[in-house]
Parts: structure tokens; C-alpha cells; sequence
């Protein structure tokens, strides 16, 4: 069973037979198939079935002699029409199939995010084709949970959330000006950074940790797509798996100043999602390339 399939709505599926029998009747009304060939004697297609408004079940494989579609693995997806990052972009294929990781270099956050290409069949295309030159205008990142919390919003002040912007907003400048070598701004950053060290100690001897931290996106565990966020809640949205009757919840999150939308089941949700509350939790980091066409004569 694939980890992140019950946050899709599917957590009664745990025996291999009975997934089996699920992909078996998805494939016979997909709502999205796809196919490109690779080589003369290589191809591979892609079936996508929606379960819910935004969310689905993904099948890869490739069509036989026979032309029938043989199933060589299968993931759930949760789509967004939401640009959350306009970051320089990197695409690498997975080493065991024709699937890919995206790697976009964003300096709100501070590290490089690391996500599941979700229109990889798209991308495949556009780099098959010599004749057409492109290149990755934003991404739309999404996240998948199986275990996660509400926890309260911190209380601030119009004054404090002002200033708390033009204190990222000033941060970030300072970070890119460090990755252009001005060694000014890297000076800057290491003492902001020891000064930061030495609050966070003093106030986590008589605060809760999490009055403290408002927001985080950092890596969890060794997979490298994999994070624990901790976000502000910005939209609800509520929907139920036309199979399975199961409901999930998909929130709209503002983390580090990145938008994304994250879904997970109601029954791994521990707390009552709201606007304005932060959802704490693990994520499977999902993403959808935004190309842009570049002009012929920009590139010749």
C-alpha cells in the first residue's frame, strides 16, 4: 500500500488484493490518459482517475504488443491552481523509473525544496520535442498527510504582523545578496543568526515551543520530497471521496510566506481545522510545472 493513499480517502485498503481490485475498476474510467513514446521500442502512459474535487489516483505503466495499458505502479496526487513559487527550478529523472524530482532554489525558506513532478508526462513531452524551447516559469506545490494537528494561531498585533514582513522581506534580500557573493550581507546574516540562537534559548526556558515558532518547512526524515510544516490555515475546504464516502480535509496553508494547498484524511486530523489556526504535520511534497514558451529567436 502506498503511504500517502489514505490521505486520499482510501484508508479502508490495506490488503495488496483488495488495492489491486481498486486500481482495476480506476482504470476502467479514468478521467485523464496520457501516452508518449520514448523510444521505438519504449513507451509510457499514464491513467489518472479523480476520487475527489482535485485529488486522484495516478497509474504509470506502458501499453503492451496488444496495445492493452499494463500497470507498473500507482500514486494518489492533489492538484492546485495556486503559484507558489516563481524560484529557479531544477528537474533530475528518478533512477529506477520515468518519473521526476523537482528541485526549486527558494530563498524564503532557505533550503532547496525538493518535490514529486506530478505533470512529469508533460514535461517528457516538451523535452521530446527539439523543436520547441521552453523553460519553468512557477510551480503550484502541494503536500499529502497521513498525521497532523490544528494547533492555535499566536496573537499579534497589525503593528507586529507589519513588521514581521519587512523583517522577512529585508531577510530576504539580505539572502540573496549573500548568494551573489556580497560578503556584507553574509556578515549580516551570521550575526542576525546568533542573535536569534540566543532569544529563542532564553524564551524557550518559560514559553511553549510553539508560541514560539509561528511557521516552519523543514526536511523530515531521509526521503528528500518529505517535510514538517507548520503553516497558517488561510482557506477550509471540506470534500468526500466518491468511492469511499471518506472525508478530507484540504487546507490553503501560508508558510514562510509561501502559499500551497495540503489534503489530508479527517480521521488523521487531530483538532478542528479553521482560518486563522495553524496546521502542524508531515507532508509528501507534490509540484505542477508552469511552463513558458521562449521565442525562437531568443534561443537560436
Amino acid at each position: 500500500m502506498h503511504k500517502f493513499l489514505r490521505a486520499a480517502g482510501f484508508s479502508m485498503y490495506q490488503k495488496k488484493r483488495d488495492i489491486e481490485s481498486l486500481l482495476d475498476l480506476l482504470e476502467k474510467q479514468p478521467s485523464l490518459t496520457m501516452c508518449i513514446e520514448l523510444d521505438a521500442e519504449t513507451n509510457v502512459c499514464e491513467m489518472r482517475t479523480e476520487v475527489a474535487p482535485g485529488i486522484g489516483i495516478s497509474m504509470v505503466g506502458e501499453l503492451n504488443e496488444e496495445g492493452k495499458f499494463e500497470r507498473e505502479f500507482y500514486l494518489p496526487y492533489l492538484e492546485s491552481n495556486q503559484e507558489t513559487t516563481n524560484a529557479e527550478c531544477s528537474i533530475q529523472r528518478h533512477a529506477e523509473k520515468e518519473t521526476y524530482a523537482g528541485m526549486a532554489d527558494e530563498a524564503r525558506i532557505g533550503i532547496s525544496l525538493i518535490f514529486y513532478v506530478q505533470n512529469f508526462m508533460d514535461y517528457r513531452e516538451k523535452r521530446r520535442n527539439r523543436n520547441e524551447a521552453f523553460h519553468i516559469r512557477s510551480v503550484n506545490l502541494t503536500g499529502l498527510s497521513v498525521s497532523g494537528k490544528i494547533l492555535l494561531p499566536i496573537k499579534k498585533t497589525p503593528k507586529q504582523i507589519e513588521m514581521a514582513k519587512m523583517a522577512t522581506r529585508n531577510r530576504n534580500n539580505l539572502i540573496e545578496a549573500a548568494r551573489n557573493g556580497d560578503e556584507s550581507a553574509m556578515e549580516t546574516l551570521t550575526i542576525e543568526d546568533i542573535d536569534l540562537y540566543s532569544k529563542i534559548s532564553r524564551r524557550a526556558m518559560k514559553e511553549d515551543l510553539y508560541s514560539i515558532i509561528d511557521s516552519c518547512f523543514m526536511p523530515c526524515g531521509i526521503e528528500c520530497d518529505q517535510y514538517s510544516v507548520i503553516g497558517e490555515i488561510r482557506e477550509v475546504e471540506k470534500i468526500k471521496n466518491i468511492y469511499t464516502k471518506e472525508e478530507i480535509y484540504v487546507l490553503s496553508l501560508e508558510c514562510n510566506d509561501l502559499l500551497f494547498d495540503v489534503c489530508i484524511n479527517s480521521q488523521d486530523l487531530l483538532g478542528e481545522p479553521a482560518v486563522g489556526r495553524r496546521f502542524k504535520g508531515q507532508i509528501w511534497l507534490q509540484g505542477i510545472l508552469n511552463f513558458e514558451e521562449i521565442p525562437r529567436a531568443s534561443f537560436t
